[in-house]
């Protein structure tokens, strides 16, 4: 994230708006063993529904989202409240795109699983050489695109994380969606629909957030 791989994320999703968030949680975990330092994001299109029927997501929405850096000395804390958590390392695969050398503000986070009975393998192969390659190179807001298994296995299983050049990344996201199928012939061509849609995907969650917040282990 940002200027380096972090081996290790655990994510907490918060219905809470992200002040309050950081007040009341955000020193707490950061006090746990390996814990390096968080970010917390405020959602920029909560409760979007723009993507139905096409994909009904099953992460229910959430207000804050916080990403802690961890490494192997990490355990996952005691959830209440309504937070939820998601335990990810790093997918054995480069992130795809640069680096601008400064904090990123913006972020949308894709949470994708395969569909009943798959391993997930083609689905990430899917993923690093067809869907995100062409997302990477800069011109629709992204910068690096980084993708993460989570720990454990489950749902969601895969997590893409997409960081933006900008604070808006809801502008990035509207760039993907509406812009860049022209780029392929346009929405009904079969090189648009083979980098949008692979057979085992099953969708979790999309959504853009807006960086409001940071800290370091003391």
């Amino acid at each position: 994230m940002e200027d380096r791989i972090t081996p290790y994320l655990y994510l907490e999703l918060s219905d809470q708006e992200p002040e309050v968030y950081a007040r009341e949680r955000v020193e707490g975990v950061l006090g746990l063993p390996g814990v390096e330092r968080v970010v917390w994001w405020r959602n920029l299109h909560y409760q979007r529904k723009d993507f139905e029927p096409d994909f009904v997501f099953r992460v229910p929405d959430f207000r804050t989202l916080a990403t802690y850096e961890v490494d192997t000395a990490f355990e996952p804390p005691e959830l209440h409240g309504g937070l939820r958590g998601l335990h990810f390392r790093h997918y054995p695969r480069p992130g795809q795109g640069f680096l601008t050398g400064e904090p990123t503000p913006g972020l949308m986070l894709v949470l994708i699983s395969a569909r009943e009975g798959c391993d997930g393998q083609a689905l990430r192969d899917w993923a690093d050489f067809i869907h995100i390659p062409p997302l990477a190179v800069g011109d629709l807001g992204f910068s690096m695109i980084t993708p993460y298994q989570r720990v454990g296995g489950g749902s969601p299983l895969f997590m893409h994380f997409y960081e933006t050049v900008s604070s808006d990344a809801e502008a990035a996201l509207q760039a993907e969606t509406n812009d860049f199928p022209l780029t392929l012939g346009g929405f009904e061509t079969a090189e648009y629909k083979r980098w949008q849609l692979h057979d085992d995907l099953v969708v979790d969650y999309i959504n853009t957030f807006v960086r409001a917040g940071d800290a370091k282990r003391s």
